[in-house]
């Protein structure tokens, strides 16, 4: 990515509740504005902030004594509809992002740039990761598919309506369940058998550690790599990162 930019001034008070809006604030060069920031959060520069609970679990109070000028939030986390109501009928003014696809993020950065001030650095940010994920292409005969998991028990995996669908297929691949509705499903492991994934990727959102044996000893036979949810389950800049993995392991698998 590009090394961050010096933010303009004044600066705004900011407040971010999720981390893919704290990694967007981060890569315009925001981080040092940032006044309360979620637990989950862990881009740079975030150390002067006031950490003011979980994502879905935000203490509301801690967050208005912090004084933002705006509060991020965002709906790509399931549940912060909740907080964000709390926030809303606390006084604060709220920015909610949400994201489903790559056109919606890329138009998400631009949005908290031009409300920051930083429009310029905002399209720089789009730019790069656009010339990137190109370069990460490959064009195979057959687009594998590819099942991303979110959670091990129950089973939940990326559906059609996610960012996830136009990464894989901006790198050539397809989402395993892009016939399939919704943002994210539930499955029983016939059905993920009956998807017929030719990859597998371990990307638990929240988890302390990824197993990816714990997906290997189903006895699908399918190849599995693990990705840190930051790389693939936040709609932000560091989506590129989960992009250079899977391109990677695309690479790895035996296709005919």
């Amino acid at each position: 990515m590009l090394p961050l930019a010096s933010p303009p001034t004044p600066p705004l008070r900011l407040a971010s509740l999720v981390a893919s809006n704290s990694d967007i604030l981060a890569a315009l060069g925001l981080s040092g504005w940032v006044v309360a920031v979620d637990h989950h959060s862990d881009a740079p520069g975030l150390e002067g902030a006031r950490r003011v609970g979980l994502d879905l679990d935000i203490d509301v109070q801690a967050l208005a004594q912090t004084r933002p000028e705006l509060v991020l939030a965002s709906l790509s986390v399931p549940g912060q509809d909740r907080v964000v109501a709390a926030v809303q009928a606390a006084g604060l003014p709220t920015l909610v992002l949400d994201p489903v696809t790559l056109p919606e993020m890329f138009a998400d950065i631009r949005r908290v740039g031009e409300v920051t001030g930083t429009a310029e650095r905002a399209e720089q940010v789009v730019e790069e990761f656009g010339r990137e994920l190109r370069s990460l292409r490959t064009d195979f005969s057959h687009p594998p598919r590819v099942l991303v998991e979110w959670w091990p028990r129950p089973i939940i995996a990326a559906a059609r309506e996610s960012w996830v669908t136009d990464l894989l297929a901006a790198l050539g691949a397809k989402n395993a369940l892009a016939e399939r509705e919704g943002r994210s499903t539930p499955l029983t492991l016939d059905e993920v058998r009956a998807a017929r994934p030719d990859l597998i990727v371990c990307s638990w959102c929240g988890a302390k550690k990824l197993r990816p044996e714990v997906i290997e000893a189903r006895g699908l036979g399918v190849p599995v790599v693990a990705i840190h949810e930051s790389g693939l389950g936040r709609p932000g800049p560091r989506l590129i990162e989960g992009a250079r993995q899977l391109a990677a392991a695309l690479k790895t698998l035996p296709l005919t």
